[in-house]
Parts: structure tokens; sequence; C-alpha cells
């Protein structure tokens, strides 16, 4: 197997790294990552789930059929588009009061669209039909993944580097609170959300994956659709 080329839309910096990550742990050869959002040369789009959706946007409005036959992203083997499942907690009008009009007129699927949890099924695939919406797909093309950790991709970086034994590990998909538990864990463990620091981390989450995904149903999907729509 040649080289592959992946491109990745993101909510943010240390979602690629944890995504990499588990690149590593399922395709058995070298490949490059190129993330098309955040893009530095286009600040305007923003981060966070906001800037998916605006990415979305713009690719919904040159109408390609799918993100495989756009000539403006030519050459890839797999696009991944991520967005956390802790999104369908939130609003449009929290991205932009411009976003309520727009999801009204291009008739989007309504946020919020929670679903108790467990199971996490139903807000990640809540989130699903709402990147495919956002995008103006009907189904991911052939070689498109979407990306829904529950409730946010912190939950696999718990899961790799603590294990099911700690207690932050409990009812893993479901809590909301992830990112600032990890925050103020005592300093020999707490993890800090920046690129830097997930980094350090890398390598534990690339050799547990196994693991990871035993605790994680969505790391479990992920890494079934990777496997299956691998060239």
């Amino acid at each position: 197997m040649s080289e592959l080329r992946i491109a990745l839309v993101v909510e943010g910096d240390t979602d690629t790294v944890i995504i990499e990550s588990a690149l590593r742990a399922l395709i058995p050869t070298t490949f490059t990552l190129s993330q098309l959002h955040p893009e530095k040369t286009r600040p305007k789009l923003g981060t966070g789930w906001g800037g998916v959706l605006r990415w979305s946007l713009d690719f919904a409005e040159r109408g390609y059929p799918s993100l495989e036959t756009d000539p403006t992203l030519p050459g890839f083997d797999l696009f991944i588009i991520h967005v956390d499942a802790d999104v369908a907690e939130d609003s449009y009008q929290n991205v932009s009061p411009k976003f309520v009009e727009e999801a009204n007129n291009r008739r989007w699927p309504q946020l919020p669209c929670s679903f108790p949890c467990p199971p996490p099924d139903g807000s990640a695939d809540a989130m699903r039909s709402r990147l495919l919406a956002w995008a103006g797909l009907t189904a991911p093309g052939p070689k498109t993944i979407l990306c829904v950790p529950s409730k946010a991709s912190e939950a696999w970086l718990v899961a790799a580097v603590f294990g099911q034994g700690h207690a932050i590990a409990s009812n893993l998909e479901c809590n909301l609170d992830l990112e600032t538990r990890l925050r103020v864990l005592p300093k020999a463990e707490r993890v800090k959300k920046n690129t830097l620091e997930y980094r350090k981390h890398s390598r534990r989450i690339t050799f547990a994956w196994t693991s990871v995904r035993e605790q994680c149903s969505q790391a479990e999907r992920f890494s079934l659709d990777v496997l299956t729509k691998l060239p």
C-alpha cells in the first residue's frame, strides 16, 4: 500500500492530535494528514463546531455532490469530518444569529437535538445527520468518514491515558465535563487543553487504541469506518 493522503476537517488542533493518533493505530502504512480546517489562511471561518459549520457551508455552496468530486480537493484517499456529539446540546444562535436564518432557509435539522445518554448513539447519530445537512450531502461519499466522539474527543484521550479504573473514566461517553475535569486533576495527572500537552499523550493513544475502542462505542464506529474505507 502506497502512502495515503488524508484530509481532515476538525473543530480544533487538539482534535487533530487525537484523530491522528487513532489513525496511526489503524492504518498499516505511512500517511500524510492535511488539515483543511482550521486553516491559518482562512481565520474568518473560526474554530470549534461553528468553524466546521462554516467550512461545510462553503463546500455546499460549491454545489458538488460529494467531497470526492470537488476539484478543489483533489488526490485525497480519505476525508474525515469531525464534530463532537456535545454540539447536540448547543444552538445555531450561539455561532451567529445569521445561522439561525441560514438553518431555516436551508432546512437544516434543528439544534439543540440531544438524546438521553447512555446510550451515546442518539446524539452522535443526530450530529452525523447535521454534518451531512450542513455540507449539502445526502450521505457520506465512498472516501468520506464522519467522526463524532461522544461527548467529545477527550473521551478517547481519557480512555487511552487513564483506562477503566480511574474515576474520570466513569460514564465516559456521556460526560459533558471531561475537559474541565482533566484540567483540575492532581498536578501529576493534569492535562491542559493545548496541542503541546495533547501531543505528549499521542503515542499512548496509538498504543492503547484497542482499549479505547472497547471503552468508547464511537471510537469503535470510527475505527470500522476507517478500516472499511481504506483503499
